[in-house]
């Protein structure tokens, strides 16, 4: 289950969580993992965790033959089904992803997760692969992306905790701070974490942004 902490963070943040996709250093690194994730998606019967402010679906949309966005907060839905969307292929569910009811043979061919993985602790890795497995249904595409750590331009790190995993304090939308999990993998730990669940594993980076792609098991 998504802590109470990220969940109660991001039903917070739902009016202003785009904010961060207007940073001009990452403006060329964003339309990159547009383009990207657009031709990874393209005819693709698409079920997405985490969809949020549905930012990324509106971007990947046009080019899947149909998406099932699920997000665990109604506040974020609610913004995600106002977007432009360019038939009547895209549906929204509230769900939590890591409890996804079984995906039935054949309902989905990939799985999309924006900036889900760097907010999962170490220790939820495994079990997070073994839902969208389920979720997604076996051997199909799963597509992340996520954040690269950029001095000057991300949040710093506040503290380590004893498992690895590190921290950043978030303002809230009332100006009080919530301390949380924001992880950074290497492409090593994500390959080494990502084996034994999945074949095929393809990582891209550009300067502020990282993009894997495997087969689930």
């Amino acid at each position: 289950m998504i802590e109470n902490t990220m969940r109660d963070y991001y039903a917070q943040r739902a009016n202003s969580l785009e904010q961060i996709y207007q940073y001009p250093e990452r403006q060329q690194d964003l339309q990159d993992m547009q383009q990207r994730i657009a031709d990874l998606m393209k005819n693709h019967k698409v079920i997405e965790v985490a969809c949020g402010t549905g930012y990324w679906t509106e971007k990947y949309a046009p080019s899947a033959e149909s998406v099932y966005a699920t997000d665990v907060n109604q506040a974020m839905l609610d913004i995600a089904q106002t977007k432009s969307y360019q038939s009547d292929r895209v549906h929204f569910g509230i769900a939590d992803v890591f409890d996804l009811p079984e995906a039935k043979a054949g309902e989905y061919t990939a799985c999309f997760a924006g900036f889900l993985w760097s907010h999962i602790k170490r220790e939820q890795q495994t079990d997070l692969l073994a839902k969208l497995s389920r979720g997604a249904g076996k051997g199909s595409l799963l597509v992340l992306i996520d954040n690269i750590y950029v001095e000057g331009s991300s949040t710093p790190i506040a503290r380590t905790d004893a498992e690895g995993n590190t921290y950043q304090l978030r303002m809230q939308e009332d100006g009080s701070r919530v301390e949380i999990v924001k992880n950074f993998p290497t492409d090593s730990a994500l390959r080494k974490k990502f084996a034994p669940a999945v074949r095929d594993i393809r990582i891209y980076r550009n300067e502020h942004y990282w993009l894997l792609s495997c087969i689930l098991k």
